[in-house]
């Protein structure tokens, strides 16, 4: 019997808190459509202002919100836009920006720590003479915390360079800002100056910082009209979207002082997973709220196995390959739920090397 439920598949997974309830029944709305829904407008303000840009559009997703920030940059079919080719964009986003933009990817190989080495950017930049032959670059993307390389944060320094790049080449720089707040938080830097360099920033609502649904797209004002038409076109043009701002703006009200202590309880999980034999983690990489382990002897404890385990104990985790799990920290677990998912991770590691001992 499942005594109680950890669940560490993502930071997605959070429920509504009783204030973020309270604050979706009471909201005052209209149809934001037509641009009166006073507490998207609420948030939105409120999102421009900390991420030091000029205007702020709502959307469903982050998946839509990068999606909208790349076709709206890259205006004309076969523009081409770099990215990482371990970027959220790039494997989790459906093709999108091909599929409905006609917009080319060119991936540049990320770094372990998340970076793309600068010098490869630039010679991934399309030479403009050879428009007869070549997609026309018109945009570069980061992603910062970048998820796939464990959450690594991506600092001010390197999102300057790029920035200074993509000037230089007359080409725009988005950020997929999924965890910005957390990397933010754990660079421990105002994270209106580490989004400074960006033309467009997308900001999950619903991850790190726990709200329900949704993500902000932010930029100049002229960006955000055209990612609104885009919006729109694209079948995210809600109507009183306010009851779901309202718990988005109790979420950054509340949650961001949070994120440290996500960051402290992983790093707590990593510190106990090393301790545990036939597990390997290389903790200095835990930087956020996310936490690759690898099995040492995948022929002696399947991950597929132990994720089976730890689930009849309630522990959640996420497979990523045959031989590593993800787990993604949030503010609705504890102290003691880390405790739990150890001792649990523990028992079932042993069971699994028993299992094979006594084939």
């Amino acid at each position: 019997m499942v005594i109680r439920t950890v669940d560490l598949r993502s930071d997605t997974v959070t429920k509504p808190t009783d204030a973020m309830r309270a604050a979706m029944a009471s909201a005052e709305v209209e149809d934001d459509v037509l641009g009166s829904d006073p507490t998207a407008f609420r948030l939105e303000s409120e999102i421009a202002m900390i991420m030091g840009k000029e205007a702020a559009l709502f959307v469903p997703s982050g998946t839509m919100g990068n999606l909208i920030s790349v076709l709206v940059h890259c205006e004309t079919r076969g523009s081409e836009v770099i990215l990482g080719d371990n970027s959220h964009i790039h494997i989790y986003e459906n093709g999108g920006i091909s599929t409905l933009g006609g917009v080319h990817p060119r991936t540049v190989k990320n770094n372990p720590d998340g970076t793309m080495d600068v010098d490869l950017i630039e010679a991934a930049i399309r030479d403009p003479d050879g428009e007869l032959f070549y997609p026309t670059t018109r945009l570069i993307c980061l992603e910062n915390t970048q998820a796939n390389c464990g959450g690594r944060c991506i600092s001010i320094e390197y999102t300057d360079r790029v920035g200074a790049l993509a000037k230089k080449h007359g080409l725009k720089l988005h950020i997929d800002g999924a965890r910005i707040f957390n990397a933010a938080v754990a660079l421990k830097v105002p994270v209106h100056r580490l989004v400074q360099a960006a033309d467009s920033v997308s900001v999950c609502l619903s991850k790190g910082l726990g709200a329900p649904v949704g993500s902000i797209i932010v930029g100049s004002k002229g960006f955000i009209t055209k990612a609104k038409r885009m919006r729109k076109a694209l079948g995210g043009g809600m109507r009183q979207i306010g009851v779901l701002c309202a718990a988005a703006y109790v979420a950054l009200q509340e949650n961001i002082p949070k994120l440290q202590e996500d960051h402290r309880r992983a790093k707590a999980l990593a510190d106990g997973l090393n301790q545990i034999q036939g597990l390997k983690i290389d903790a200095s990489t835990v930087e956020t709220n996310m936490v690759f382990f690898d099995i040492v002897d995948a022929s002696t404890i399947s991950v597929v196995k132990l994720c089976k385990i730890l689930e009849q104990h309630g522990i959640l985790m996420m497979p990523v390959s045959s031989s590593s799990i993800r787990l993604v920290l949030h503010h609705q677990i504890s102290d003691s739920d880390i405790q739990y998912t150890l001792s649990c991770v523990q028992r079932g590691v042993l069971q699994l090397q028993a299992e094979a001992y006594n084939k």
